[in-house]
């Protein structure tokens, strides 16, 4: 090291010195939990070593712990959160999965849920007490210090899933006619300021924000400029009602690490963060995935009542829109007696149109989601997923057709089927985007009930077109 360049502190190298290697033994190569691992602690739980299960566990990151929970089964959880208490702390819980996370919960006493949103960020502390029951939550909001709780409650007040239930309200700001060298002053002398942060809002005498300042302007910058001089201007401001998915959107689109959060006023309220975004970003893809097989919101950790009920809804749903297709069927009961071969084919007429609707669909659902598709490119968009299945239509058609048209030694049932192959793509790929735009237009999330529309008409126009093109045509055996 040259004489110029300063050494490193004390503190700094003993940190690194004393960080634990990752546990390689508890991990495999994709950072999850072996199962020998999670099969050891639960031996010692089951043995009554707290004490050794402590000592396994004790390495983990509060993620890895967190993942411990969810990998037992749930008979074992409290008896596991009993022996781990000591490292049950508001970080592990934060990692948790929610039905686990609720599930411990309900087995706390409300100081000791208080004591651990307490430790919590605002956003962090909501999603932990939002679910609880009502005489639940207000007796964990009693036993909270009264800034925690004011600043709970304010953000129950926010719609689910809103910016203000995301938000946190530990966040620095300072006037725009402040030095650089006051506000580093400011950062260093006030030891209740937020300990994590990137950057520095500037606001006016209204605590509206008027702009924002990295940390790495404010360090590289003199301490005589003025605030003011050194400032963003532009910036993504997040009003407070937003959607957590339009939130998330705004991130990938600006490329922002942080971003303030807006009163109806315009006024400083909070910040979001770009690792509460990263959550939401997986929650709802996960939501959206779900909902387009019909699952809904389910998780593998939900209890099994709720999945029943949830799962069974959307297949009585399904149940009806099969009746349908069915009582197609039942209209040309006299043509499949004369051609029995039309039995064997038309489920591969409905199956294809199936599949290219639900391709079409998913990436119509994606491109929703993503403000990818709207009002100035929907027609542009329909008519391109229409050329892609007329397209389709005609290579699968001609494909299926000459096969069987030689199979069956049959040509005018390999030319029905041929066509009933190009009507039925094209109506999947018509289906496959006009239905989730239309929801969406509705205001209904295309996620949920695409799939049920898309499937009734791909397989009703299948069957139909199959069965009524061979009727017209007369084909008998």
């Amino acid at each position: 090291m040259s004489e110029s360049e300063p050494e490193a502190p004390d503190t700094v190298l003993h940190d690194v010195a004393a960080a634990p290697n990752p546990p390689s033994d508890r991990l495999d190569e994709d950072d999850r939990l072996k199962p020998e691992f999670v099969r050891a602690v639960m031996a010692r739980v089951e043995a009554g070593d707290n004490e050794g299960a402590r000592a396994l566990v004790e390495p983990l990151h509060p993620a890895d712990v967190a993942d411990l929970f969810e990998l037992a089964d749930r008979d074992e959880r409290r008896a596991l959160a009993a022996a781990l208490a000591d490292l049950l702390d508001a970080d592990v819980f934060a990692e948790m999965n929610d039905w686990v996370r609720e599930e411990l919960i309900d087995a706390l006493e409300p100081h000791e849920v208080a004591n651990i949103a307490g430790q919590l960020e605002t956003d962090d502390a909501v999603a932990l007490i939002e679910d609880m029951e009502e005489d639940d939550q207000r007796a964990v909001l009693r036993a909270l210090d009264p800034d925690d709780r004011a600043a709970i409650e304010e953000a129950l007040t926010y719609p689910e899933e809103s910016a203000g239930r995301l938000m946190q309200r530990d966040l620095i700001a300072v006037p725009e006619h402040w030095t650089i060298g006051k506000v580093i002053d400011y950062l260093r002398g006030n030891e209740d300021l937020a300990t994590d942060f990137w950057e520095i809002f500037v606001v006016d005498p209204q605590h509206r924000p008027v702009g924002t300042m990295m940390l790495s302007w404010v360090l590289r910058t003199e301490r005589s400029f003025a605030v003011s001089d050194v400032m963003q201007r532009e910036q993504t401001l997040i009003p407070v009602d937003m959607d957590q998915e339009e939130v998330a959107l705004r991130f990938q689109k600006y490329a922002l690490i942080s971003a303030a959060v807006v009163d109806q006023a315009g006024r400083l309220v909070g910040m979001i963060t770009v690792d509460d975004v990263v959550h939401i970003i997986q929650e709802e893809a996960s939501e959206d995935i779900l909902r387009l097989s019909g699952a809904g919101d389910d998780d593998i950790n939900e209890p099994i009542q709720t999945t029943i009920r949830r799962r069974l809804t959307w297949l009585v749903v399904n149940l009806g829109t099969a009746v349908i297709a069915a009582s197609v069927v039942g209209l040309f009961q006299g043509t499949i007696s004369r051609l029995v071969q039309l039995a064997v084919l038309m489920p591969i007429v409905s199956g294809m149109g199936g599949n290219a609707g639900t391709q079409t669909m998913a990436v119509a659902v994606r491109a929703l989601a993503l403000n990818e598709l709207i009002s100035s490119n929907t027609r542009r968009m329909i008519f391109r997923e229409l050329r892609i299945a007329s397209v389709n239509g005609l290579a699968l058609g001609s494909l299926l057709g000459v096969a069987v048209g030689l199979y069956y030694r049959y040509p005018d049932l390999g030319i029905v089927i041929a066509l009933a192959m190009v009507i039925n793509n094209v109506v999947a790929g018509l289906f496959g985007i006009a239905v989730p735009v239309l929801l969406d237009k509705l205001r209904v999330d295309p996620a949920v009930s695409s799939a049920v529309f898309v499937t009734m008409a791909t397989d009703v126009m299948g069957f139909f077109s199959f069965l009524g093109l061979a009727t017209l045509w007369g084909l008998s055996a």
